[in-house]
């Protein structure tokens, strides 16, 4: 009966094969999803801070309206000349504190008001470059999905509906750190059970943190097929600005079901990159005879001279790291990830996959154009670019947006490019000053040293047999004990005295509730110390992203691992602190992170088919401390249903990769 579904599901699929491009929202917008309540609350009377963000969306009344009703002794304060201020007391000597850019908002923020929203998951055949994608997966039929926006301290409530035919699915809210809400955290059996098809699950979880992000599906390798979307959570900046652009997100792009690539790099089949680059959907390709496919008009946005524009960069790829830049002009990054910094300038910036800035951008072209158009390039890193070569050049690939500051000019630009570095790094690592600082202590209760590489787990017995199924004998990345291996019925969370077994690639963290400040370290080695136990030492470089915190980084190297080297460049005032760095190819990361939220946490390299291999693990941080209200646990037992089937049209098995 099952089997049948999905065979029915595949032969609709090939019924809009004929289809030329599929109805997108204009270049350069973002849709909104549905809310299940009205924007903001109708007081009797505002007494209280009520404010349209300083930074909403670029078209006018699909925002909006900040509002924080038990806050009746404040007045909001961010304006075009102060966006480090959000709220202050309306009499500056009634000894309150202010809540702008210095705040700690790990542990103080101001509490806002209950926002809901509803997603809906499904399949759909899309062309956003032009070339159809039959098995794509979105969100409320539209790729990117909407743009989920908050202000900081709201209540974030998401009801998510899984109408896909063949597939389970979760939603993870990248970079929230899920304070005491580890059960929101969206991640397939580790903290949660895959919601069902035909099934819904409703999300709820406090914005601490405020800037961008994206959510995305955490199931295998969907949100390589287009289960992701932008957020933003309204708030302070570190620099001045006058306006803001909606977010701006950037990803390689493959014709086929991720889930059919990654089985064919696998197992040996012809596999030879991804098609194309896309900015906010939309992208162009060419077909390996050069000839230029069918497809929307390029994203466009307009600048005014004089203005100081907000960027929000996203890069949501499956296997590419860009260099964002616009010709002529500078950017001014002023927030890496959840964490805002000090401003500092460049010609480009360097956008790991998951990773996110935001930038500014003046509108005053160093060389001005005849024409006022502008090149937006979004350029694969070298030794980071996860695309097909017979794409095309990289020149031209990378010419992915344009800024006008003629709105009725449809030409294209001839604009140059700036001149940067095109190498497979973060940005540098000096130039990342988070302005709330941390000083971590030289007294962590404990390290680990981990290891990504690959291992041959049919072949390959280093500390015992594999408890890894491998019946096609493929090799699978690593990086604790063995690859990643997950009983999608029996979530961590749920199984606490079943976390044993090597594939659950578990590390146990647990320290004394009096070590308030206590600190975890882990050193992340891109290559074995020794090649030994059967380790095939692999150079490649892995987006190393962690959930449930931000992280400090300690220390970042494209060298090989020695004491010696990490002692002489570990960093403990104020390190760079984010929730996804680069672990270099053949280098290492030294990552800290306060043992101060409970819960079952996943680490994963973030290029989609590396998870799907097994480069992931979990870490049990202070679990017998979990806060998981009876709402939620009730909410968890309505999602242990097992999902049924799973692309390729076959009968699911409980048990899969990340």
């Amino acid at each position: 009966m099952l089997l049948n579904g999905c065979l029915s599901y595949f032969t609709k699929v090939l019924n809009l094969l004929t289809l030329k491009v599929w109805d997108s929202p204009s270049a350069g917008s973002l849709q909104h999803p549905i809310l299940k309540t009205p924007l903001a609350p109708s007081p009797a009377r505002e007494d209280y801070p009520i404010f349209p963000p300083p930074n909403g969306p670029l078209i006018p009344g699909e925002g909006i309206t900040c509002s924080y009703p038990t806050l009746t002794e404040y007045e909001p304060c961010s304006d075009r000349n102060d966006r480090k201020c959000w709220l202050r007391p309306k009499n500056p000597d009634s000894g309150l504190p202010t809540y702008n850019i210095t705040t700690n908002y790990e542990d103080i923020f101001p509490e806002g008001v209950l926002r809901r929203y509803t997603l809906n998951a499904s399949d759909l055949a899309i062309a956003p470059d032009g070339t159809q994608k039959p098995f794509a997966k979105v969100f409320d039929k539209t790729y990117p999905g909407p743009w989920i926006t908050a202000c900081w301290g709201d209540t974030i409530e998401i009801e998510v509906t899984n109408s896909l035919e063949c597939n389970g699915t979760t939603v993870h809210w990248h970079g929230l750190r899920q304070w005491n809400s580890v059960e929101m955290d969206g991640v397939n059996a580790i903290t949660q059970c895959p919601i069902a098809p035909g099934k819904t699950m409703t999300y709820r979880f406090k914005a601490l943190q405020y800037g961008s992000t994206w959510y995305h599906s955490h199931y295998s390798l969907q949100y390589a097929d287009g289960l992701a979307g932008p957020m933003t959570i309204f708030g302070p900046s570190s620099d001045d600005y006058d306006t803001a652009v909606d977010p701006i997100l950037m990803t390689d792009w493959g014709h086929r079901s991720a889930f059919e690539d990654w089985s064919y790099s696998q197992h040996g089949g012809k596999y030879d990159g991804l098609d194309s680059i896309l900015l906010n959907g939309i992208g162009q390709y060419k077909t390996n005879t050069g000839l230029q496919v069918e497809s929307l008009p390029r994203y466009n946005t307009t600048f005014q001279t004089g203005v100081r524009y907000l960027l929000r960069l996203i890069n949501t790829s499956i296997d590419t790291t860009f260099i964002f830049s616009i010709d002529h002009h500078n950017v001014t990054m002023i927030s890496s990830d959840f964490v805002p910094i000090h401003p500092y300038s460049n010609s480009s910036v360097l956008v790991g996959i998951g990773q996110r800035y935001h930038v500014i951008v003046e509108a005053s072209p160093s060389n001005p154009t005849a024409d006022g158009n502008y090149w937006i390039r979004t350029t694969p890193a070298t030794g980071c670019n996860g695309l097909n070569k017979a794409s095309g050049p990289v020149k031209e690939l990378e010419k992915t947006g344009i800024v006008r500051y003629n709105p009725y000019s449809t030409a294209l630009p001839n604009s140059d490019r700036n001149d940067f570095d095109e190498k497979c790094s973060d940005e540098t690592y000096s130039s990342l000053k988070p302005i709330l600082q941390w000083t971590v202590k030289n007294d962590a209760l404990q390290t680990d040293d981990i290891v990504a590489q690959f291992r041959n787990v049919s072949t390959i017995e280093p500390k015992g047999p594999y408890t890894v199924p491998n019946p096609d004998k493929s090799l699978r990345w690593q990086l604790h004990k063995q690859p990643l291996w997950l009983d999608f019925s029996k979530p961590t969370v749920l199984n606490l005295d079943n976390t044993g077994a090597p594939e659950l690639a578990v590390i146990t963290h647990n320290t004394p509730v009096s070590a308030e400040s206590a600190w975890i370290e882990l050193a992340i080695l891109g290559m074995p110390k020794k090649e030994s136990d059967g380790h095939r030492g692999v150079a490649a470089a892995h987006p190393i992203h962690l959930h449930g915190h931000d992280f400090a980084l300690l220390a970042q190297s494209e060298e090989p691992y020695t004491d010696e080297l990490a002692n002489k460049l570990i960093k403990r005032d104020n390190p760079p602190r984010r929730d996804v760095a680069l672990l270099p190819k053949g280098g290492f990361l030294i990552i800290a992170f306060k043992a101060d939220n409970p819960g079952t946490w996943l680490m994963h390299c973030h290029i989609a088919f590396h998870a799907s291999s097994g480069l992931a693990l979990q870490l049990l941080e202070n679990v017998e401390r979990m806060k998981i209200n009876p709402d939620s646990q009730r909410m968890m037992a309505d999602t242990t249903t097992k999902c049924s089937c799973q692309y390729p049209l076959k009968p699911f098995s409980s048990h899969e990769y990340l």
